[in-house]
This record gives structure tokens, sequence and C-alpha cells, in this order.
């Protein structure tokens, strides 16, 4: 059977997605580091800094994404693929060169309205494969992201100690370069969408205001946030978590990156099998299913007193992720029509970054009330309303198969 040229896409984008995700993965681990040799040249703390680092770079995204997503629908998927690459390749290495904490956030603040190259990528993907594919697509596609997750870390741990923290921002920029190229040179559709004669283009309100209008799509946005909430509430506390649970802090980062990295591995192995099934019996079910699950799993986590203890624990949490993310891009998609993917999924980009900057909010105020381990029992309770509202008010998607022109 002939390789069909949404499959020659799919791939394409799903190592270009690995690329770019080692490479926006690699200085993470150390970037309060990084601000902390930097120095702030304000008097404000370093703490304050290293947060506006994280939150600074989810904000601007949050909205600049949707933004993003309406043009995509107009000059091309393709096009807004290789303005996230390049232009991020451009921001990460000018980040290698900063002199202060202040330079850093706002080219961080910058990164977050240049670059979206998950919902670039997903837009650009929804727009060529055929919507009874799109679990199997969403699934690919979220394999290469959290197999780059997974990976980064581990590189950029290794460069930082070999040769200092800005090294890994030259490597990241080189890898978003060699991930445009990638694009440029190999995607030959996607181009250019290609409205129908009888759907005139829409200003940007009005063609957000159509998405949130169709059924299912409101409750699926708030699904993703309350799901992208309760993945990313626990990760700013693992470290001191897992410091209660050893006798010194000699290897509290090797715990903690091997913990992350086998978590975001166990995503990568269940990623397209759980994506393939939703497209089989339904992206619905698998999501609440795996909401459930979810539930059961962090409800363990109350109980546990030893580090590998959480490492299995998370592992089968990250297992099960893999399952939930993917189902809830596949029923953005198949709630939708052609044509829109670019707004559809950068307000989709947006309600991610929304809840990572609200999730180390909400699980500091947790902390503060019932202690770290009430974070369990937060999460276990949030992924409990995800599969409660998918059961109760989410609707299946209509049935319908995109034309693969073409193909």
């Amino acid at each position: 059977m002939p390789i069909q040229r949404w499959q020659t896409t799919l791939w394409i984008m799903f190592t270009a997605q690995l690329i770019s995700a080692v490479g926006f993965a690699v200085f993470f681990p150390f970037l309060p580091l990084y601000v902390a040799d930097l120095g702030t040249q304000t008097g404000l703390s370093i703490e304050f800094w290293a947060g506006m680092a994280f939150s600074s770079q989810a904000i601007t995204m949050a909205l600049a994404s949707p933004i993003w997503g309406s043009l995509a629908d107009r000059v091309g998927y393709k096009l807004m693929v290789e303005r996230a690459m390049y232009g991020g390749a451009l921001i990460l290495l000018l980040m290698a060169f900063v002199r202060s904490a202040e330079e850093l956030v706002l080219l961080r603040a910058i990164q977050g309205m240049i670059t979206g190259t998950i919902s670039a990528a997903n837009a650009l993907v929804a727009a060529e494969v055929p919507r009874e594919r799109l679990g199997y697509a969403m699934g690919t596609l979220q394999m290469g992201l959290w197999g780059g997750i997974a990976l980064g870390p581990l590189i950029g741990g290794l460069l930082a100690d070999a040769f200092g923290y800005r090294m890994p921002f030259v490597l990241t920029a080189g890898l978003l370069l060699l991930a445009g190229l990638l694009v440029s040179l190999g995607v030959r559709r996607g181009a250019r969408p290609s409205p129908k004669a009888d759907q005139p283009h829409q200003g940007l309100l009005a063609s957000w205001r159509a998405i949130l209008a169709t059924s299912g799509m409101p409750l699926a946005y708030s699904l993703r946030f309350l799901a992208s909430l309760a993945h990313t509430i626990f990760i700013p506390f693992a470290p001191l978590f897992i410091l209660t649970l050893m006798a010194t802090d000699e290897r509290i980062g090797t715990v903690t990156g091997v913990m992350v990295g086998t978590a975001s591995a166990a995503s990568v192995a269940t990623s397209i099998y759980l994506g393939r099934l939703g497209d089989q019996h339904g992206h619905r079910w698998v999501l609440i299913g795996c909401a459930s699950l979810s539930v059961l799993l962090y409800l363990l986590h109350i109980f546990v007193t030893n580090p590998w203890q959480l490492l299995a624990l998370q592992l089968s949490a990250g297992a099960v992720w893999g399952g939930v993310s993917p189902a809830i891009s596949a029923l953005l998609g198949r709630y939708t029509g052609t044509g829109s993917e670019g707004a559809v999924y950068g307000i989709d980009n947006a309600i991610v970054s929304i809840a990572r900057a609200v999730a180390p909010i909400l699980g500091a105020l947790v902390v503060l009330l019932i202690g770290l381990r009430g974070i369990f029992i937060i999460t276990a309770l949030i992924y409990a309303l995800v599969g409660g509202l998918a059961l109760l008010r989410l609707p299946d998607p209509p049935e319908g198969r995109k034309e693969e022109s073409g193909a």
C-alpha cells in the first residue's frame, strides 16, 4: 500500500516536534540557576525573577496563540510552523548572551509571543489527516513531544555541567533551526488552507465566537484546562516532596530528573496506542477511562513513603496521560470543520498556557493550607471532575470523514 501524503507530513512533523521539544526541554532544569547566575539590576529578588522567567512566557503565549492560530487559517499552516521554529531559534540564541535576569525575562516574554510550535504543528497535522485518523495522528505528535521532554533535561544537565548555562541555549537554537529546515524542505502540502467559496474570511473575534458556539467545544476546552492543571500542578513541588522521602538531599536533582523523564517516556510509550484506540472506539471513552485511572493513581500517591513508590506511580500516571492529552486534541478536531484548525489549536494552546500559569499558584495555596500531600488530593479531584464532565456532559463528535484530496 503506497504511503499517502498525510502520512509523510505526519512523520515529518513528528520528527520536527521531537527535535524542538528536546531543544525547549534542554534548559528547563537549570533555568532558575541561570537566573541566579545572571543576577538582577533592579534590586528585586532572584526568586521573583526566577518565577517571572517561567510565567512571562506562559502569559504572552496565552495572549498570542489565538491570534497566530487564526492567522494560520488565512496564510497557511506550514508558514506558521516555520515562524515558530525560526523565530524561536533566534530568540533562544539571544538568551545565551543576556547580561541580567531582566533581559532573560524580557526575551522569555518575546519567546511566548513568537513561538507556539505545539499548536502550529497540531493545526498543520489536523488540516492534513483524515478525521477518522486524528487520534492516531495526535498520539504520534504527543509521542514526539514527550520523547523530547524526556531526553531534553538529561542533555541539558550534561551540557550545563560541562560548558556552563549558556551553551544549552545555543544548542536549542540550533535544534529549532534544524526542525524548521526539516519542515520547510519536507512538508509539501499544508502551505495554505483552502477555504470554501461560500465561507468568506471572518474577523478574529467572529472566528473565535463561531468555534466556541460549536457543540462540544466550550466543554472540551474546559476539560483541556482542567487536565493540564492536574498534569502540571505537582511538578513545581516535586523536588520538595521527594526531599521529604529521602534521608539527604545529595541526589535530589537526579531523582527528580529521573521521575520527570520516566513519566514522559511512559507517555511516549502509550500515546499512539491510546490515540488509535480512540479512533476505533471513541476518544470520549478513552478520556473517561484515563481520567478515572488518574483519580486512583493520585489517591495512591498520598500513601507514598519512599522515592521508588513515587517513581512507579508517576510512571503509571505518565502512561495514562498518553491517553488524556491526545484524546482532547482529537476531540477538538472532530468537533470542528476543515479550514479552522489554526484558530482551534491556537485557542487550545492559550488554554494550556493559562493552566501552566495557574498551576504553581494553586499548588502553593494547597501546600500552604493542607501540606504537600494535599496536592495529590486536589489532582485526584480535578481528574474526577474531568471524567465526570466527559461522561455526563460531553457529546460524541459527529461522524464524518475529512476528504483526502490527492491521497
